[in-house]
C-alpha cells in the first residue's frame, strides 16, 4: 500500500507503478475515459459526502453568512438537477476537463437526490471509516474521534436552506 495524492495515484496507475488506485473524481473519470483504466469497485454506501466545514466561532459570529453559503449550495444543487446539460458544459469549462468526463461525473457519479441535512447517514459513514483513521494514526485516538463525530454536525443551516 502506498499513500499518494490523487493526481500522483493516477500517474502511478497509468505508468504501471501500482496495480490499483483508489481516487476521486474527476481524476478517476479522466483516467477511465482517457486511458481505459477500469473501475473495479464502487459502493455508493461508502460515500463520505461533500461536507461544508466551518469553525464554531464563525458560526456563532456570522450565522447569516453561514446560512447564505448553504443557500447558495442549495440553489446550485437545484439548478444542476434542473439543467443537467448546462451543468455538464459549465463543469467541463471551469474544471478544464472534457465534456465526457464532466458528464460521467455529474450524471452517473454525483447524487443530488440525497437529503442535504447532515445527520445520521453522514455519521454512519464516518463511524464506518473510523477504524481506518485510527489504524493509520490519522486521529489521536478512537475515543477522541468518536467524541468529535458526536459534535461534528450542525443541521440548522441545511434545515433552513432556501433554493430561492
Amino acid at each position: 500500500m502506498v499513500n499518494l495524492q490523487h493526481a500522483d495515484g493516477r500517474t502511478a496507475l497509468e505508468r504501471g507503478d501500482v496495480d490499483a488506485w483508489s481516487g476521486l473524481d474527476p481524476i478517476m473519470a479522466q483516467t477511465q475515459l482517457d486511458q481505459g483504466s477500469k473501475l473495479i469497485f464502487r459502493n455508493i454506501d461508502f460515500n463520505s459526502y461533500g461536507i461544508l466545514n466551518a469553525t464554531e466561532r464563525f458560526i456563532e459570529k456570522q450565522p447569516e453568512l453561514a446560512q447564505a453559503v448553504v443557500n447558495a449550495y442549495e440553489r446550485a444543487r437545484k439548478w444542476i438537477q434542473d439543467n443537467p446539460d448546462q451543468a455538464v458544459a459549465l463543469y467541463a469549462r471551469e474544471a478544464k476537463i472534457s465534456p465526457e468526463v464532466a458528464k460521467l461525473v455529474l450524471t452517473e457519479r454525483t447524487r443530488l437526490d440525497i437529503d442535504p441535512v447532515p445527520g445520521a447517514a453522514q455519521k454512519a459513514v464516518f463511524e464506518s471509516i473510523l477504524p481506518v483513521l485510527v489504524a493509520d494514526a490519522n486521529v489521536k485516538s478512537e475515543a477522541s474521534a468518536r467524541e468529535a463525530i458526536d459534535s461534528l454536525f450542525e443541521p440548522r443551516f441545511a434545515t433552513a436552506r432556501s433554493a430561492s
